[in-house]
């Protein structure tokens, strides 16, 4: 089957390209922005790349045009698949009818952690053999690429693995279908990291957001089972509207109640943590990676891991050697000794979180924030009271506010002469130059490509 991708250079839409390819279908696609590393990752398939929408493409003549939700009305190349009638379904709708019908689902949803969770959980099973089939809205370095089929688990040459890991977002499906995509994969494990207010842009409070995560745990069978982040008063608000399933939570406070019941971050040192579950230890985690956030990520795939037969054990020992999701503090490079790092961050809880994570690996040296508000929700401005809280822990910011409807000086203002705020890049770089010196770290946080930003300040700080 010939498969067109719109809106094909996503995560998420990147991922299903390189999925039906590996099914054995023929995969074109189009979008109107192509930037790494999914672009990378598509030109190393052979899957050619159109860019724009126009309405030409339907010469291609594919059996089916696959719509990412980038896609509106009114693109020509939407305007007419329309009017001739031809065949078209969503993303995650292909996804759960073609690839995850029949597999053990483990999907992983939150506002934060998403990504990385995913590829933690990826890595835990794929280290104890198990080979699942998985779709991370990130490149994972222990993989290499964002997605894949199910293989051959290390224990059994003759079959194919039943699992898929699967990171479940909650943004809508399409155009045509307003649900979260992760109402479309009925996993069997399903880990909620965490919920607050995010995607202003189609979610009216946090109360709409509390609906769809409730309706993806609807979809977990009653052998199936739930695990919570404990310190997440919006989950169990989800959870109270009602549950069929098992409930193992992570995160558990020291002081709760509930702690013989759940998964807790024990005595945390430099380079790792201990873990705790039901009030035994299970053994120390050793790894690389910053901050609370990330121990409570490992906690969740941790526990997922377990319920398809994984011990703590083994996964502690595999997460010893996770080498993290690109784009989520990966080290760019380091120049005249200032290191410049790129992550994903554009929540100002994640952008809080990050630049914590890095102050605690870094100590007292300078840490350079550098950021770029793009994300639906941030251009709304619906955030941008609580920017400036997100980044005390920065020495500097600097903040490329190009087309936003709103001022990022005003936003900033409490932060006094440490923020500085551009709507030329070419003028962001040169004040960061001029202000960058050995022993820096440029911390680089945006949700898209930021105009080359990265090679740009190491080749200026050259």
């Amino acid at each position: 089957m010939h498969i067109h991708i719109l809106g094909i250079c996503g995560t998420f839409m990147g991922g299903i390209a390189a999925l039906a390819r590996a099914a054995g279908h023929t995969v074109t696609g189009c979008d109107a922005n192509v930037y790494p590393p999914m672009s990378t990752q598509l030109e190393a398939l052979g899957i050619e790349l159109i860019e724009g929408f126009g309405a030409e493409q339907l010469s291609l003549k594919p059996d089916l045009f696959v719509i990412g939700n980038v896609v509106k009305r009114g693109m020509p190349l939407m305007e007419a698949i329309l009017n001739a009638g031809l065949p078209y379904t969503s993303g995650p709708q292909w996804l759960g009818e073609q690839i995850l019908h029949d597999k053990w689902v483990l999907a992983i949803a939150g506002t934060h952690g998403k990504t990385t969770t995913t590829g933690m959980l990826a890595w835990i099973l794929e280290y104890a053999g198990l080979a699942p089939g998985f779709l991370v809205g990130g490149i994972p370095e222990n993989f290499g690429v964002s997605a894949r089929l199910p293989q051959t688990p290390r224990q059994d040459a003759n079959s194919t693995s039943p699992f898929f890991v699967i990171e479940a977002d909650e943004y809508d499906t399409a155009f045509f279908d307003k649900r979260s995509k992760f109402v479309h994969y009925r996993p069997r494990t399903a880990v909620l990291n965490n919920l607050e207010f995010d995607h202003a842009d189609i979610f009216a409070d946090l109360g709409a957001i509390e609906t769809q995560f409730h309706h993806l745990v609807r979809t977990v069978p009653s052998q199936g089972r739930v695990i919570c982040n404990g310190r997440e008063a919006s989950l169990q608000r989800v959870l109270e509207r009602g549950c069929w399933s098992e409930v193992e939570y992570f995160a558990i406070s020291p002081s709760s109640a509930s702690l013989a019941a759940g998964w807790q971050v024990g005595e945390v040192y430099a380079d790792g943590f201990d873990v705790i579950f039901e009030g035994q230890p299970q053994g120390r985690l050793t790894w690389a990676l910053m901050g609370e956030h990330n121990a409570h990520n490992a906690l969740a795939a941790i526990a997922a891991a377990r319920h398809v037969g994984v011990t703590p054990a083994v996964a502690i020992e595999a997460l010893g050697q996770f080498a993290n999701v690109k784009r989520r503090m990966e080290v760019k490079g380091c120049v005249n000794g200032i290191t410049v790092f790129d992550d994903f961050a554009h929540h100002p809880t994640a952008i809080s979180t990050t630049v914590a994570g890095l102050r605690s690996k870094v100590g007292s040296a300078r840490i350079l924030a550098v950021l770029e508000p793009r994300s639906n929700t941030m251009k709304l401005g619906t955030m941008k009271a609580a920017l400036a809280g997100s980044l005390v822990d920065a020495d500097l910011v600097f903040c490329y506010g190009a087309n936003l409807g709103w001022d990022p000086a005003e936003a900033l203002a409490e932060l006094g002469d440490k923020a500085n705020c551009f709507s030329d890049i070419s003028e962001l770089v040169t004040a960061i130059k001029s202000t960058a010196q050995a022993g820096d770290q440029i911390l680089v946080m945006s949700n898209g490509g930021f105009g080359g930003i990265h090679d740009l300040l190491l080749n200026a700080l050259a």
